[in-house]
């Protein structure tokens, strides 16, 4: 610790706690202020930083969707020096859909007779929709924890903040834990691994962010 202060350093996985913030019914979340959010967190603490980790989307397809996101991080950063952004990726992975699976199953095992066309669209949609793609967040879940562990082996702080509630983290806050520092984890969301495994679990419910919006 330097000349006895303790440096807090906050750590936010961006689509888990936007997530958890609109299931709170939360608005106008592109206008939150992660300065008011870490200087609430931090407390009497120092507040070092805050690094926001997101996937970034590409201006391909939906155009709306990019500029809204490019809008909501260009604010977030703008509302204290002291924030970073990290982007990661979003990529595009094919994924089953079992719906479709359990139809063309459906359809192959019925005994009731069905007019031949709708049979045939039906197995047309089944095959249609067997295959499915999903968009998947990538890079993030390598950033924030190496950043975590990493800052603490230099000793950048003493006390960090995640805000999430994804049970993957867990090995980084016990890591960052074993370097004598203090995890808190504070989420709108339920995340029973991490409350276990860090310092403290700070639940976040509608009230508490109060004040939290716009500049």
């Amino acid at each position: 610790m330097t000349g006895g202060e303790d440096r807090a350093r906050v750590f936010v996985d961006g689509n888990n706690f936007y997530h958890g913030c609109a299931k709170l019914g939360l608005q106008p979340l592109g206008r939150l202020n992660f300065a008011r959010i870490s200087r609430k967190l931090a407390g009497p603490r120092v507040w070092v930083g805050t690094t926001y980790y997101v996937g970034e989307v590409k201006p391909v397809g939906n155009l709306t969707l990019s500029a809204d996101q490019k809008a909501a991080l260009q604010f977030i950063a703008g509302c204290d020096p002291r924030i970073t952004v990290r982007l990661g990726r979003i990529e595009s992975r094919p994924a089953k859909n079992h719906a479709a699976i359990e139809l063309k199953r459906y359809l192959a095992s019925l005994s009731t007779r069905l007019d031949v066309v709708v049979y045939r669209e039906l197995q047309a949609i089944a095959a249609k929709h067997t295959v499915s793609s999903v968009m998947v967040e990538k890079g993030v879940d390598v950033q924030l924890p190496v950043d975590m562990v990493v800052s603490a082996e230099r000793g950048e702080y003493e006390t960090a903040y995640l805000l999430s509630a994804d049970s993957d983290l867990v090995p980084a806050v016990r890591a960052v834990r074993e370097t004598d520092r203090k995890v808190f984890v504070a989420s709108a969301q339920s995340g029973v691994q991490l409350a276990q495994a860090c310092d403290t679990f700070i639940p976040l419910r509608a009230p508490w962010f109060e004040g939290m919006f716009g500049l």
